[in-house]
């Protein structure tokens, strides 16, 4: 690869890494081409980019993102799991992949800023999705109101019985 090609590349995936919500270090040694292409696939599915890419070309790009923490990482034959969306995901589908294949090795990442090894990645990879989180917290905020709600229905309906249950004495 000539250097100008190089320094494309490095501009390109600088503003990926930059743009990033999670960047994740994979290890795909011995995966065949048609779990290769599997595992993208599954990716694509979930809005997730796959980089195989030249360390030293990662490690340029990398300079003044939040990917730069994985510097020390990069070494052997790495792919990189790119995700701009939802940080969980990328953990999610790349932890959910590397359960089936145990060629896909999963070593490091980037989850919004924060460093994360693979018992990280793993512990990020069980927590529900932000949906998921959303419609609980809006269950929760919607619960007291509901509760005063019937707290209230039932105050009213006992007024009721007490009323009726006072007529019924009256008549009788």
């Amino acid at each position: 690869m000539k250097k100008d090609q190089k320094q494309v590349l490095i501009e390109e995936l600088h503003g990926k890494f930059g743009k990033a919500k999670a960047t994740i270090i994979t290890e795909y040694k011995g995966l065949s081409v048609a779990e290769m292409t599997e595992f993208r696939n599954e990716l694509r599915k979930n809005q997730l980019e796959y980089k195989v890419i030249k360390n030293t070309l990662a490690i340029r790009a990398a300079e003044g993102t939040e990917a730069a923490k994985l510097r020390d990482y990069l070494s052997g034959p790495t792919g990189l799991v790119i995700g701009y969306g939802d940080p969980v995901t990328p953990a999610k589908t790349v932890i959910e992949y590397a359960k089936k294949k145990d060629k896909l090795k999963v070593r490091y990442g980037v989850i919004e800023g924060q460093l994360a090894d693979e018992a990280a990645l793993r512990a990020i990879a069980s927590l529900p999705s932000r949906e998921q989180l959303l419609s609980r917290m809006a269950a929760g905020f919607q619960a007291p109101a509901s509760q005063m709600v019937r707290l209230l229905n039932a105050t009213v309906a006992q007024l009721g019985y007490a009323l009726t249950a006072l007529k019924d004495k009256k008549e009788a």
